[in-house]
């Protein structure tokens, strides 16, 4: 790129799914777009998801879906309802891919993987003129409207006519988030809630004994309560305490009950299709000769981690009616959420009040930030990566606005230095 021929209208930072769908709507209205990435290639958190069957969105009425994003489902609302599951699998569709809705409501890719989805949306891009320079780091900002880079060969300043920030969250950092952007915005002023894993496990002190025997084993058809708040999935217990959707599903309760007490204390129904009373009568029925392990995985059906967790709880109560109660309501001792490193996803970002409607930083005028940056989270269903694709494409179409109602400021130049020395 040179500072006469290939000079960006537009800068997109970061080619996960938001910055990608940022640049194609950029790119859509005839603009010039560079984007930067970290990597040596673009959207390796997305085809890593991509391995699990990639989980597009979720079909369940919008008003439904707008729910699942919390506190921030009215920020997030005019993109989503700008570009809602009917229009995702739409995109999908002129990509090439088919989609389809699964037993649960879940969207996927017919093909269930992401490197189909990658490689026709690359080839649109490309066709759309965007240019992605792999190995570019974002240090800061320079001036009004200067991007600061580490390169390949040194230090590299874009000076755009308008930025899309899309440098995701801090989980899984080897695949290119890895949070540090919170400092540059800092430094300009920019108010961040502090990053902490969403979608993510929780630690529990588990027995040596339970631990060795059954770190890994699913717990299926259970349901999880907390603060008055009950659903049904399936957990698997590790060493160092318990995670599965079920658990993702009140990572966020979970994490702010930690904070606030030290300690969260759900409870873990291990028979929530089976009524109190129902199984207290099963509990009932003559033991004979039979332990009580074996009792329980006759008469109530519990696997032999289930057996052990009720265990792990305690005392086992002889009473039977007592013994149902325990089985319908086990407490679990959560201590701590799991590392951000291992989180599905991150809670915290740039704070919602920093941003306008269309997600412009009001501190920092055409610069925009889109998907994971910013302060929101959502449970794993599809919500997470509609919610960046969608974010990713209404401040694109705004940028792109804005360029052409002639707020964008000067034409782009690019200024590059190579070891601190002007090339």
């Amino acid at each position: 790129m040179s500072a006469t021929d290939h000079s960006p209208d537009a800068a997109v930072v970061g080619a996960g799914p938001a910055g990608l769908m940022a640049a194609e709507s950029l790119a859509a209205a005839g603009l010039r777009v560079v984007v930067c990435e970290r990597m040596a290639s673009p959207a390796r958190k997305l085809l890593m998801a991509g391995r699990g069957g990639l989980n597009l969105s979720h079909s369940e009425p919008i008003d439904r879906l707008l729910e699942r994003y919390g506190p921030a489902a009215d920020r997030l609302e005019p993109a989503i309802r700008t570009f809602p599951t009917e229009a995702l699998r739409a995109w999908c569709d002129g990509l090439g891919v088919d989609t389809f809705v699964g037993s649960s409501g879940r969207v996927f890719p017919t093909r269930m993987k992401a490197s189909p989805l990658l490689r026709a949306w690359l080839r649109r891009l490309d066709a759309l003129g965007v240019t992605i320079r792999p190995r570019l780091t974002w240090r800061g900002f320079s001036g009004a409207s200067g991007l600061v880079f580490d390169g390949p060969d040194g230090v590299e300043t874009i000076t755009p006519r308008v930025a899309v920030l899309a440098l995701g969250g801090a989980s899984w950092p080897r695949l290119g988030a890895d949070g540090g952007w919170t400092i540059p915005l800092t430094e300009a002023g920019v108010g961040i809630a502090p990053l902490a894993p969403a979608n993510c496990g929780f630690t529990a002190t588990w027995s040596p004994t339970f631990k060795a025997r059954f770190a890994g084993s699913p717990l299926k058809r259970v349901a999880l309560t907390f603060e008055g708040r009950t659903a049904r999935g399936e957990a698997v217990v590790t060493a160092g305490g318990i995670e599965g959707g079920l658990i993702y599903l009140f990572s966020r309760a979970l994490r702010r009950a930690i904070e606030r007490d030290g300690v969260a204390r759900p409870t873990l129904d291990l028979r929530p299709d089976l009524a109190l009373d129902a199984l207290a009568q099963r509990m009932a029925a003559p033991r004979g000769k039979r332990s009580l392990s074996t009792h329980l995985a006759r008469t109530a059906s519990l696997p032999p981690p289930a057996v052990a967790l009720l265990r792990e709880a305690g005392e086992l109560p002889s009473d039977p009616r007592a013994l149902a109660g325990r089985i319908k309501a086990v407490p679990l001792l959560l201590t701590g959420a799991s590392g951000l490193d291992r989180a599905i996803s991150t809670a915290g970002g740039v704070l919602l009040d920093e941003v306008d409607d269309d997600f412009m930083l009001k501190r920092r005028p055409a610069t925009y930030v889109v998907g994971e940056m910013l302060d929101w989270e959502a449970p794993t269903g599809g919500y997470l990566l509609h919610a960046c694709l969608a974010t990713g494409r209404l401040a694109g179409d705004a940028a792109a606005r804005r360029l052409a109602q002639g707020a964008g400021g000067r034409a782009p130049i690019l200024e590059s230095t190579s070891r601190g020395t002007p090339s």
